[in-house]
């Protein structure tokens, strides 16, 4: 499991998923008001997004897909 979790982001992949994360983490602060379920869902991908971000690990790297970034 360790080998899975292994860092495989460089600087400019971790700053643009912390980007990411942030705005998924702003739009679920702006939506619960509007529906709850797309509130948590925001707030659920951006968690994940800042986890990819301080790990330096991409889940769709790790699964084998090719990324840009």
């Amino acid at each position: 499991m360790s080998q899975f979790l292994a860092p495989n982001l460089d600087r400019r992949g971790r700053l643009l998923r912390g980007g990411i994360g942030v705005a998924l983490l702003i739009g679920a602060a702006l939506s619960f008001g509007a529906s709850t379920w797309l509130g948590v869902l925001l707030a659920v991908a951006g968690a994940f997004a800042l986890f990819e971000a301080g790990r330096g690990w991409c889940a769709a790297r790790a699964c084998g897909i090719k990324t840009r970034l």
